[in-house]
């Protein structure tokens, strides 16, 4: 039975369940949610998520301006004491379509027909964000949402001070947007210009770069002024730009990321990831726990392409082409990197989390059979299963379409799990762990492996930098956070599990640079189009 398909969205244009599996130490943050109905197509960074007009609604919500915290005046035709106004970022995680995606960053009751209300700012930062009248402690949308700003147009700041954009080429028209990538997009205050721009490439007031690389250019820097009411930052926009007639990608570089509840654990998630996915420079990314619309917020940040399914998300420099049939706790897109004959196929998965074979290992001493049996009792081994059978079709197409299975497997590889490691998993050797069994049986290729073939000198650990106690026990540490490939066409250069910024352990996680609690997996190819 395939699931729904998710939503895809073109560039440019208070729940937590925790991965309590044999203690609290392993958190399981996946919340599934419903998928996006609908994905937002414009990319302007004037009104970010705009919806209906506000005859729509049946109240009202506007912001009072005489005071200087968030104060609110309202009306509703629905009167409950459990009405209440929260707080979102403006660049998603509201509640637009009716359903929770994401806990409230501030709330406050709003009670009466006719009323006024003030929303504590206190663990806000400057910047842009969304307020919406929700009913009777849920989420349906008594009034229009109001795009609001905290703080002063001189707490002006980006969310990354460098910023590399999707390959150009000597010829053709381009286009990026940048326009989301500080924190007041989305006030008309805002505005972006380039005083010393490159003379084949310009940006308008919402941060749109337009232009046409003539055949001498070469890779191009923008750096790019935005202003608000006197306040202005910099911001260093690289375009990579290939020769006229020469293919237009031919590094790619791939990322596998649980994003751990969509990052909500983490204050400043959205600033933190993006100032991530920036830094390591990325062409894909497929994301974990991103349920919710969480693929599409980043996407639309980085001016990028995004699919959205109801847990895992797929984001990408470069269009999605065409989104496949996918089995229950997986997504697969099919990805145009210039034009016909180019296209990569993207499989992502989130296997089930309860059983850990790990912990029937290490805490129960159970034996191999006991945790292959709970390993199907999981779901994982079921859930492969059917991936791998799903992707038959891309699997016999490897060789002219490149094929890449990505995600957190919740589970270990049996490339790890041998003699010479033991020690390191609880006495253990061999272990033939299903949910790496079947790919590699089916002829895909572990990037990290393929790099580094020794699992006693390069362990590739991504569970979990942040939790290394369980209850006064050491918590098994394992890789379980995987990036596949197949296809003749693609040569794995580098692959690494990937933590970027301070990453302090847990209870003290709140304030981390990294916003997960897992590494993700980078993995660097050559490719042939």
């Amino acid at each position: 039975m395939l699931h729904n398909y998710g939503s895809v969205t073109a560039a440019d244009t208070p729940r937590r369940q925790h991965r309590a599996i044999h203690s609290s130490s392993r958190a399981q943050h996946a919340r599934q949610v419903l998928t996006c109905s609908q994905a937002d197509r414009s990319g302007s960074s004037r009104d970010p998520n705009a919806k209906a007009d506000a005859d729509t609604y049946p109240g009202s919500l506007t912001l009072d301006l005489s005071r200087r915290s968030f104060t609110f005046k309202y009306t509703s035709a629905d009167v409950s004491d459990h009405n209440w106004i929260g707080i979102y970022y403006a660049y998603g995680g509201g509640p637009d379509h009716g359903h929770y995606v994401q806990d409230s960053l501030a709330w406050a009751w709003a009670p009466s027909r006719r009323g006024s209300v003030s929303v504590s700012t206190e663990k806000l930062r400057s910047g842009t964000y969304k307020a919406y009248l929700l009913s009777s402690g849920g989420y349906r949308l008594l009034a229009k949402p109001l795009v609001v700003n905290l703080g002063s147009p001189s707490d002006l700041a980006l969310f990354t001070d460098s910023f590399t954009t999707h390959n150009a080429r000597q010829g053709e028209p381009f286009t990026a947007n940048v326009g989301n990538l500080v924190n007041r997009a989305g006030d008309p205050n805002t505005r972006f210009s380039a005083p010393e721009a490159a003379c084949w490439a310009s940006v308008d007031v919402d941060g749109i770069i337009t232009g046409c690389a003539p055949a001498d250019a070469r890779d191009t820097t923008l750096c790019i002024r935005v202003e608000n009411s006197g306040a202005a930052v910099t911001l260093q926009v690289r375009i990579p730009v290939r020769q006229r007639g020469q293919p237009l990608v031919r590094t790619l570089r791939v990322l596998s990321f649980n994003i751990w509840v969509g990052g909500q654990p983490v204050r400043n998630h959205h600033e933190k990831q993006i100032r991530c996915l920036a830094r390591a420079n990325l062409d894909v990314v497929a994301l974990q726990e991103s349920g919710g619309g969480h693929a599409i917020r980043l996407a639309r940040a980085l001016g990028w392409h995004s699919w959205q399914g109801p847990d895992v998300g797929v984001i990408t420099r470069y269009p999605i082409a065409a989104v496949l049939g996918a089995p229950d706790r997986a997504g697969a897109v099919r990805i145009r990197l210039d034009g016909t004959g180019s296209d990569i196929v993207v499989w992502n998965c989130h296997l089930g989390y309860d059983p850990y074979g790990p912990y029937d290992f290490c805490f129960d001493h159970m034996s191999v059979d006991e945790v292959m049996k709970r390993e199907a009792q999981s779901g994982r081994t079921p859930q492969m299963t059917a991936i791998i059978e799903a992707m038959k079709d891309s699997i016999a197409e490897a060789d002219s379409v490149p094929l890449f299975l990505t995600g957190d497997f919740n589970a270990p590889s049996h490339l790890d799990w041998i003699d010479a490691t033991k020690d390191r998993h609880c006495g253990t050797a061999c272990t033939e762990w299903p949910t790496s069994k079947l790919p590699t049986e089916a002829g895909l290729v572990d990037a990290y492996r393929a790099v580094h073939p020794d699992p006693v000198t390069k362990p590739g650990i991504t569970w979990s930098p942040i939790y290394l106690d369980n209850n006064g026990r050491k918590e098994p540490m394992d890789r379980i956070d995987f990036v596949y490939h197949k296809g003749r066409k693609l040569t794995v250069l580098d692959a690494r599990a990937l933590v970027l910024g301070k990453s302090t352990p847990q209870p003290d996680h709140e304030d981390n640079e990294w916003p997960s609690d897992h590494k993700a997996v980078l993995a660097v190819y050559t490719i042939e189009t």
